[in-house]
Formats: C-alpha cells, sequence, structure tokens
C-alpha cells in the first residue's frame, strides 16, 4: 500500500473564519465549508499517565452530558481554564488536575506527546504528561462540578480492566489504550 502526500493545502484553509456560536467554553467555527468546534482556552487540554508506586494506573470515572454516559478516562483537564490560571503550562495543568481529580500529588511531570483530539471535528490539542513518584494526600473526586470515582488497576490488569467496563456499558475513551501504549514505552519519550 501506498500512500501519497502532498504539500497543498486545500481551497479551505485559507478562507475566512466565521464564528456561528460562541458559549462560555466552546465556539461553533467555520472556515469555508468546513464547520468545527474551538475550545475558548487557548491552553487545549492534558491527559495525565498516572502510575501509583504499587505500579496501579490511575483512571478516573464520571457521568459525561455530551454522551450521556458514564466514562472511564485517565485523570484529564483543560490547560488555563481558571480565572487566575490564563498563562499555564500543560505540565501545571496536569499536576493540578492529577491531584484534584484524584488525590495524588506528584514529585515531577514530563511532556510525552501531543496531537489533536478530534481533527476532523475540533482545533483542540491534546497533551499527554506523565506524572512521576506519586504521592496519595487527599481523596479526589474532582471540584464543586465534578463527581469523580478513582480507580487504580494493576497496570498489567488495565486493558483487560478497560474492555470488562465497556461491556458493562462505560464509554471508554479511545485514548485510554494510547495512554497505555505510552506507558508502557516510556523510554521512547526520554
Amino acid at each position: 500500500m501506498s500512500t501519497k502526500h502532498t504539500d497543498s493545502k486545500p481551497s479551505d484553509a485559507n478562507a475566512p473564519v466565521e464564528t456561528l456560536f460562541e458559549g462560555r467554553w466552546l465556539s461553533m467555527r467555520r472556515r469555508g465549508r468546513w464547520e468545527y468546534a474551538e475550545r475558548n482556552n487557548p491552553g487545549g487540554a492534558v491527559i495525565i499517565l498516572a502510575v501509583t508506586p504499587e505500579d496501579k494506573i490511575l483512571f478516573v470515572q464520571q457521568y459525561r452530558v455530551a454522551v450521556q454516559q458514564f466514562t472511564i478516562e485517565m485523570p484529564a483537564g483543560l490547560v488555563g481554564d481558571l480565572a487566575d490560571k490564563h498563562n499555564e503550562s500543560a505540565l501545571l495543568a496536569a499536576q493540578r488536575e492529577l491531584e484534584e481529580e484524584t488525590g495524588y500529588r506528584c514529585g515531577s511531570v514530563t511532556f510525552v506527546h501531543e496531537g489533536p483530539s478530534s481533527s476532523g471535528m475540533s482545533s483542540e490539542i491534546i497533551a499527554y504528561a506523565r506524572a512521576h513518584d506519586l504521592v496519595k494526600v487527599g481523596e479526589g473526586g474532582g471540584d464543586e462540578s465534578e463527581s469523580i470515582i478513582v480507580h487504580e488497576v494493576p497496570r498489567k490488569e488495565a486493558g483487560a480492566w478497560l474492555l470488562a467496563r465497556a461491556n458493562e456499558g462505560f464509554s471508554i475513551d479511545p485514548k485510554l489504550f494510547a495512554g497505555l501504549w505510552f506507558i508502557e514505552h516510556a523510554d521512547l519519550f526520554g
């Protein structure tokens, strides 16, 4: 199978952007014939790859209104979404969100990778960050707008555990499997 790569952009790429709707967190835009969502915070989002000293991966469970289901995710959050955090980096947001959602504080956090969350629908860029040297400092559960349940799953059982949750009716974010791959291949990312 061969693929052909071209450096030419479609004509829509140079079209002016039109705002169709602007909400508190998201805006709908149109560029040429393409409609897409855009986060109103400039920092995008961060997914935290967190493994406890007991070699357990941290997952969070919460109800997501957009999909009308309980989901299993890795700890994650928006970058720069708080009034006093507009210039926050993805790594600082990762530390903040990890503790808020799971009750774990990390000694350090490193950048792993970033890319679009859904390149055909959204301009959002998601960064993956690896949390190191975790210490339990609280209960977690999220902020006042969230009701998060924390799951600590042995690393060797994580894939099977996620599939079992899917069979129970949970929505499993496919990005989790990328996160598991990043955890297992950490040596590739320094």
